[in-house]
Formats: C-alpha cells, structure tokens, sequence
C-alpha cells in the first residue's frame, strides 16, 4: 500500500467500508467480498467478488475521467482499495434505464426488454430502512433534498455519465441496461459521481450471448437475485473486457 494510510472505520455499507486515512481530505475505500440483494434480505459471501468490483470501477472511473466526468476517484491502492475523495453523500439515488427490466416491469405494465427511449431516470431516497422511496416532484420539494439547480446538474451528469457509459460497454460487447448512481459534495461544493459502478450497481448485457433473450447473456447482480449461478464468473468475464479498454489503473501517489 502507498503512503496513505487507513485509519479509523468511518461507515460500513453492503458492499465497502470507508476509512480515514493520514490525508485530510482523503479516505480509504475497501470493497467487500459480501453480496447482497433484495435490500439486504438476501445474502452470501463470494470470494474474490470485492476484488473484481475494484478494478471494473476503478477501470470506468478513469475512463470517465478522460470523457470529462469528474468523480471522487483518485487512485487505488492496494489491491481491493482505493482512495477517493472525501464527500457528502447526496441521499439521493440516481437510477437511469436504457431498457426495462427488474422491478420497473413488476411495478408498471411495460414488456420486459422495451428499450426506452429517452433512457428513464428516476430519483430515489438513500435510506435502506424505509426500501429507498421513490422521489416524486411533491416529495422532493417536500423534504428539500434538491434545489431546482442541484436536480438538474444531477440529472445533467447522470445523462452524461449514461452516455459515456454505453459507448464504451457497447465496444466490449456489452449492453447497459439500467444502473444505479450516487453523488457527493466536496468540501468545495463541487458535485461529483461517487460510490461504484460495477456489475454489482449496474444490470450489464452480453451482446455476443448465442442466447440472446436467456440467462446465458446476464453479467450483472442478476445472477445472485434470481439463483443463476456464475455470478464471479460474470464479473470475471466484465473485467476481463473491461481490461481491454487502456492500461491498469494508476496508483494514488
């Protein structure tokens, strides 16, 4: 590990742990090797899962980074870690779908498949104990979460980050279906994409899958909700692609 050094646990979430570290302004991200779905009702531990979500993430960071989309990233360290800028988690969750699938067809009578266009985006409240809501106008204005201008930057970098996204996955013979975004503030009040982007919050398609409709195309978090198995093989397959994109992600220095 570089000089950084973790220090005391700060938050422990499904799928990482944030560390203080020697750095004012910077933490220590751990990721997990837990798995979890159905707001935490299902659970398992699969190895080598936190190592692999790493990597893809730190992989599509940088590569955002180069399509101008800035992000609390700043580096990995040691294998499973990365350092990242210390910020104030919106809690709101963004959620963007380029096709329907999961609960979006259990809660509205749309095919699953439908490609949607333009992609969805809906807003959510971050808190796991009331199932994470979702936020109509009325109840945005009533919790006053969002200004009108901190909605619409949002929504401006969740469209830019989807973008970006399905450009990149699409060269690699992957489809982003839908996926999920979080947000912070740094100390500067500047906004930024936090939080992960990997098979684990995103639903992920193989486009070069001979069963086009089937289980066999699923590279995603799909896999451990609906019991298919081969759900590290899956992240194994992402990464592997995703390493085809430029070099290994740098070191936080």
């Amino acid at each position: 590990m570089s000089a950084l050094k973790p220090a005391e646990l700060l938050h422990e979430g499904k799928a990482k742990k944030v560390f203080r570290t020697n750095c004012p302004g910077v933490v220590a991200v751990q990721y997990k090797d837990d798995a979890t779905a159905f707001n935490a009702q299902k659970k398992a531990q699969l190895a080598g899962k936190g190592l692999l979500n790493w990597e893809i993430s730190a992989r599509l960071f940088e590569a955002l980074e180069a399509d101008g989309i800035a992000s609390h990233y700043l580096g990995c360290l040691a294998p499973g870690w990365m350092a990242v800028k210390e910020v104030a988690i919106v809690p709101v969750e963004v959620v963007l779908r380029n096709r329907a699938a999961g609960s979006l067809c259990r809660q509205l009578p749309i095919t699953p498949g439908t490609v949607l266009e333009p992609a969805l985006l809906d807003l959510y409240y971050k808190d796991d104990e009331l199932g994470d809501p979702l936020l109509t106008e009325a109840r945005l204005k009533l919790l006053g979460l969002l200004t009108p201008q901190d909605r619409s930057e949002l929504e401006r970098l969740a469209r830019a980050v989807n973008a970006a996204l399905q450009k990149r996955l699409e060269v690699i013979d992957i489809e982003l279906v839908d996926f999920k975004l979080e947000f912070g503030r740094s100390s500067g009040g500047e906004l930024l994409l936090a939080d992960e982007i990997s098979p684990d919050t995103c639903r992920l398609w193989n486009t070069s899958s001979a069963e086009a409709d089937g289980e066999e195309r699923i590279l995603d978090k799909d896999r451990f909700r609906k019991d298919l198995g081969g759900v590290v093989e899956a992240y194994g397959e992402v990464l592997k692609r995703v390493q085809g994109m430029g070099p290994a992600p740098r070191q936080y220095q």
